[in-house]
Formats: structure tokens, sequence, C-alpha cells
């Protein structure tokens, strides 16, 4: 069937969308690697004018398609009893409503990202860990966390490393649902729960002590002075 239509017909936005889906049917049919621009162009009828007024390249559509990830990782609060849910769970939801935005091209995401991953392609590998921290940073505030301070960094560093290690498995995962992905998501999410739970109570057993110790340097020097 054909995808050709004249950019006057079409509102930009929607032009917009025809882009992206066009360059995902493009790479689902040929590999990410095996088309050019000019391939979606020619399949729109429209010209690589049109294309540049939107996209500055291929990598652009690719940002784009990842943003549709996390617009529908941003509409995971709107389900009914969100506030309701844990903290692990809203992260398991959240992180996975990214997930299954991307799923119905699963293996073009794969090659998007061997092909990020080029040695030529250093600048694609900068604005890659961009994405990754927008989207870790984005995950954060729908799960509600409410960590501050150093905290919050160690929370961000793990939920990264949590983050990439089940986009990594999710990528070539084959089981019904993704449910071996989630299940490693749990595991991943209860072991750093554990990790939080030992901080706080470290830093429980640390505050008396730090505040004792001042009145008990001065207990001593009271007594040497009455000494």
């Amino acid at each position: 069937m054909s995808e050709m239509a004249a950019p006057g017909v079409l509102d930009q936005a929607e032009l917009r969308c025809r882009i992206i889906d066009t360059a995902l049917t493009l790479g689902t049919e040929r590999g990410w690697d095996g088309f050019h621009l000019h391939d979606v162009a020619a399949r729109l009828g429209i010209s690589l004018a049109d294309i540049a007024r939107h996209f500055a390249g291929k990598d652009a559509i690719v940002e784009a398609w990842f943003e549709r990830a996390d617009a529908a990782l941003l509409a995971a609060p709107e389900a009914p009893g969100w506030h309701l849910l844990s903290p692990r769970e809203r992260l398991q939801h959240a992180i996975f409503s990214w997930l299954r935005a991307l799923a119905p091209h699963r293996q073009l995401a794969a090659e998007m990202l061997r092909y990020k991953l080029h040695p030529e392609h250093l600048h694609l590998q900068v604005q890659g860990v961009l994405r990754v921290s927008r989207t870790v940073q984005w995950i954060r505030e729908v799960a509600l966390l409410p960590a501050t301070g150093w905290r919050r960094e160690c929370e961000e560093a793990a939920l990264t490393a949590i983050y990439l290690t089940t986009f990594a498995y999710w990528l070539r995962d084959d089981s019904l649902g993704a449910s071996r992905s989630r299940n490693l998501l749990d595991r991943l999410l209860a072991r750093a729960e554990w990790v939080a739970g030992w901080l706080e109570g470290m830093d429980r057993v640390k505050a008396p002590a730090s505040r004792a110790g001042p009145s008990t340097s001065k207990a001593g020097n009271g007594a040497d002075s009455g000494g």
C-alpha cells in the first residue's frame, strides 16, 4: 500500500509522525543501516527539504522515536491508584511503560544501538549518554521518588544501572510478555531496596553517635579540669 502523500495535504505534526513511522517501516524491511532518508522521501512522496524541516538526520528520527517512549512513560501516572502503589511498583510500571512503547520494533531498537556504538560514531554515543540521563530523570519523577542530596545521586546511579541492564536484557528476551525481563527487573529493584534500607539503617546508627560525640568530649574535659 502506498504511503505517498503531498506535504501540503498533511499538517506538519502529522507529517513528522509519518516520517518517523516510514523510517521505522523501512528499517524493519532493510535494517536500520540499509536505507537512506531519500528512501523515506520517495516513499512518502515528499522532498528531502520536507524531511530536513523536521529532522537533521536519521539519528534525529531515532531520538524522536525514543521521545515517544518517554511520552508513554510520562503517561503512566494517569493510571488509577498510582499514588497507592509502592515506589518499587511504580518503578516497575514506569520502566515497562517505556519498553512497551518500543516493543513493536524491538529488533530495530537493537540495530539502532549497535549503529550508535560504532567507533566512528562517538558524537552519537555522547548523545546516547544524555538520552539515558533524561529518561532516568523522568523515571524518578514518574515514580515519585523523594530522595535529595547524596541519596538522590546514589539513587540515580543505581536506577541508571537497573534501567540499562533491564533494557539490554529485554532487547533479546523472547519470553511471553517479556516475563523474564520483568523478573529480572523485580530482582534488581529488590536488591536496590535492600541496599537502600541498609544505608538508612547505617545513618540511624551514626546519627546518635555523632550527636553524642561532642557531649562526651565536654564531659571528659570537665573531668580533667576538676582533677
